[in-house]
């Protein structure tokens, strides 16, 4: 049997942030170091903030692996850094094929346009070799049923007209790797369902996926595969089922 292709490959990946310390016990402290002696209260000595420690993860294509942490575990950084956003502190990150990554629908999105402007916008953006421009746009657009609103400035728009625009066309086309994280967030109540399958459609077609949600239902309806990430380092992996039970057992319901 044919191995599966390798799609992504971490190795000792390190991510850490500078950030400013402030020793002062109080506001006035800092006020009267600030007069005295302003050039030391600027160059104080960066602390690193560490995210990501030594990760090691392989993605193979079919795997459709949901990232599962609490806040702050890094796991959004991780997918961030996937995407070529961040430059890792250390280790390395290698791709096979293209990245689609989506944190924030809103991205690219000019307010004063109208949606179906944007929408003309993003296609251009997202998929510059996409075959059928022109028929992908009028499909993506009528399956928003936003109907005369399409011809309505997007600043106009409900959140959650606002996420069926955006999602409507980041889910255009497949990719090699596909990076969601958190995509219903903001979607109706009417329309989530409907996205839902929509999106899992992309997912299907696509070489690998990384889902990243806080709803179980939606990870074991997606995902055959899940790596739990705790304290910037891959804590377990393994099954769906098994991965959110040594979640629960690590951090617990709360």
């Amino acid at each position: 049997m044919k191995p599966a292709k390798l799609i992504l490959n971490i190795e000792k990946m390190r991510l850490s942030f500078a950030t400013q310390v402030y020793r002062a016990n109080t506001l006035r402290d800092v006020f009267v170091q600030t007069f005295q002696d302003p050039f030391s209260v600027l160059l104080k000595a960066q602390n690193r903030l560490e995210v990501i420690r030594d990760l090691n993860l392989k993605v193979y294509e079919g795997d459709r692996i949901a990232l599962v942490g609490v806040n702050g575990a890094g796991k959004t950084s991780l997918c961030r850094s996937i995407a070529g956003y961040y430059t890792p502190t250390a280790g390395k990150i290698s791709v096979h094929g293209k990245v689609r990554a989506i944190f924030d629908t809103m991205v690219g999105i000019y307010p004063e346009l109208t949606g179906r402007e944007n929408a003309g916008i993003l296609v251009d953006f997202l998929y510059p070799n996409l075959v059928d421009k022109e028929e992908k746009i009028r499909e993506a657009l009528e399956f928003t049923e936003l109907g005369h609103f399409l011809d309505t400035p997007f600043k106009f728009y409900s959140n959650g007209m606002q996420a069926r625009l955006c999602l409507a066309v980041l889910t255009i086309d497949p990719t090699d790797l596909l990076i969601l994280d958190e995509v219903f967030e903001g979607a109706d109540q009417f329309f989530r369902e409907k996205i839902a399958k929509r999106v899992l459609s992309v997912i299907e077609r696509s070489g690998a996926v990384i889902f990243v949600s806080h709803s179980a239902d939606q990870l074991q309806r997606v995902c055959n595969r899940a790596v739990l990430i705790s304290e910037g380092r891959v804590h377990f992996d393994g099954s769906v089922k098994d991965t959110l039970a040594a979640y629960e057992k690590t951090h617990g319901k709360g």
